[in-house]
């Protein structure tokens, strides 16, 4: 007998390897709303993603293992993070379990972006799995955004300081949801304070 899925399996990623140059400290780690960063965005993409959450580390990899192993989130080493947002990503992709039909990629710094701006998104995404769905704003797809496993090589090819959008604007076909939310991201600690204070 045939054993069918009700629904196509999704598992998260996080990016949360970056030198932070321009914040001063790990930014993974700083707080927001007395939560670090990077936990503050695994226990956001955990809803969604019942395959598992990973999370992408190479600064600050040992405390950031601290934050996230209670949770049941898997880290992910990337010894190549300095060389750009690329490897990180390959890196990540390289992890992912062989459950997972599609992935939801999002850096650690969107502390705006809501369990409710995530849900449209996997509603897009589960309405046409078979293409990507990203997070618009500015009239340009960027993630939050989920990869199905068919695009996985193409995201494992970027090299340097690309990212995901590169592959979601190359695509013929997405599904996009409109979140200005995925646009307010923190480079310093004032920012972080600020956008704190703006959310309430």
């Amino acid at each position: 007998m045939n054993v069918h899925r009700q629904s196509p399996q999704l598992a998260g990623l996080v990016f949360a390897a970056g030198a932070s140059l321009r914040f001063g400290t790990p930014k993974p780690l700083a707080l927001f709303r007395g939560i670090p960063l990077v936990r503050h965005t695994t226990t956001l993409l955990a809803q969604f993603c019942p395959v598992g959450v990973y999370v992408v580390a190479g600064t600050a990899e040992q405390a950031i293992r601290e934050l996230v192993a209670p949770d049941g989130v898997q880290l992910v080493v990337n010894e190549d993070w300095a060389s750009g947002l690329a490897s990180s990503l390959a890196c990540g992709i390289r992890a992912l379990p062989v459950g997972a039909d599609a992935v939801l990629v999002m850096p650690c710094d969107l502390p705006a972006v809501t369990a409710d701006d995530l849900a449209r998104l996997v509603a897009a995404w589960h309405a046409a799995p078979e293409l990507m769905a990203a997070a618009q704003f500015d009239g340009h797809p960027a993630p939050p955004a989920i990869f199905p496993r068919a695009v996985w090589s193409q995201l494992a090819l970027l090299r340097g300081d690309q990212g995901a959008r590169a592959v979601l604007e190359s695509a013929e076909q997405r599904s996009v949801v409109a979140m200005p939310s995925a646009a307010l991201d923190a480079d310093t600690p004032d920012e972080l304070t600020r956008l704190e204070r703006t959310l309430g």
